[in-house]
């Protein structure tokens, strides 16, 4: 039969580490990168802390994409898949903007996206069930997001869209920091406030859609990354946290990746489940600590929060503006007193009411002024 083939020694090690090993590790960067910088887009386009490509429909319809071919038995090459998923999530972005089109606010944006994404998920039930046992599996563990036995194929995969979408990117940054000057400033800026959020949508499905069509939808990645960032740089503006929410985007992921190896060894667990159990509490936490304190205890509020510069007052409903002038005393304290007292107390008699009178002027000599600047 031959002489058998002996492999040299080191070989198995080698081969390990540079086929299974860091490809799986580049994938996990780029790919944690990616969704770091999506999360950053669409939360400055909307204005909203929580817009994540969960809540807007974008990554639920790059997963129905990837797997509907995948149920109904449709042969597809790898090529094909990632315009697949982009297909998915920019059907899934267009009808979250379509439903809000009569929305008021990006708030509105954002529960509409979340509807949209409920719908979604629902056609990817309805597929789980039409699927037998080996392509359950498979959807099951590709919908939580895994970077289980993926090779060098799958991170040049990548390659052409980055290309695409990094100066898309860099273009559109400056941009993003005018919509969070809000959307009447925007407008007085000379910027078409309606376009360039449907623009920075489209940024962010070609970032999304091709790692989805290649990892699954890895969760909550695009939430805890921007937040990350601007907890570091509190001062900064899109521009800045752009780079930052990249990076820890990929340092998430690559972290997240360790436990899916190692936590349950030999089996290898997704590692969207980990970026979810750890993504989660953290952002709530981040969350939490941007609350400045109440201006009561000394510190000072949020801009734009009750109470703060710009905010409201939530009991009567009325808007925030400049800061409150001297306060309106009554007419008599700020009038000419020998005209406002009784009788009495203008004749400088001794009738009733002429006991602690007090006269106009010392009524306006009597008013606080230490909040104008001094006691005078």
């Amino acid at each position: 039969m031959g002489t058998p083939v002996v492999a040299p020694a080191g070989f198995a090690d080698s081969f390990v580490v540079t086929e299974l090993r860091l490809p799986r590790l580049v994938l996990a960067l780029v790919a944690g990168a990616c969704l770091g910088a999506a999360g950053l887009v669409l939360q400055e386009a909307l204005r909203n802390p929580l817009a994540v490509p969960e809540l807007l429909g974008v990554s639920s319809g790059a997963a129905l994409g990837v797997a509907a071919p995948l149920v109904l038995a449709v042969s597809v090459p790898l090529a094909v898949q990632p315009f697949l998923a982009i297909g998915g999530a920019a059907v899934g972005g267009a009808l979250t903007l379509l439903a809000a089109g009569a929305a008021r606010g990006p708030s509105a944006v954002l529960l509409c996206g979340a509807a949209v994404a409920a719908a979604l998920q629902s056609g990817l039930l309805v597929l789980m069930v039409l699927a037998d046992q080996l392509d359950l599996q498979l959807i099951h563990r590709y919908l939580l997001g895994s970077l289980s036995a993926r090779t060098w194929d799958d991170v040049t995969g990548l390659g052409p869209w980055l290309a695409v979408a990094v100066p898309a990117l860099v273009l559109c940054a400056p941009v993003l920091s005018v919509l969070r000057l809000g959307d009447d400033d925007a407008r007085a800026l000379g910027v078409r406030v309606h376009r360039a959020r449907a623009a920075a949508l489209a940024v962010a499905v070609v970032l999304i859609a091709p790692v989805v069509a290649v990892c699954g939808p890895v969760a909550w990645v695009g939430f805890l990354a921007p937040h990350i960032a601007r907890r570091l740089a509190p001062g900064g503006d899109a521009v800045r946290w752009l780079p930052w929410s990249a990076v820890w985007g990929a340092l998430v992921v690559a972290w997240a990746d360790l436990p899916a190896r190692l936590a349950l060894a030999p089996v290898e667990t997704p590692v969207g489940a980990w970026t979810a159990l750890l993504g989660v509490p953290a952002g709530v936490l981040l969350l939490r600590r941007r609350r400045t304190v109440p201006a009561a205890d000394g510190g000072t509020a949020e801009p734009g929060s009750p109470g703060g510069p710009g905010g409201g007052d939530p009991a009567t409903g009325r808007g925030g503006g400049a800061s409150p002038g001297p306060p309106a005393g009554p007419p008599a304290a700020l009038g000419r007193g020998s005209d406002q007292g009784p009788p009495a107390a203008r004749r400088g008699g001794s009738g009733p009411g002429a006991a602690g009178t007090t006269t106009g002027r010392q009524a306006a000599d009597n008013i606080p002024r230490t909040r104008f600047g001094g006691a005078g």
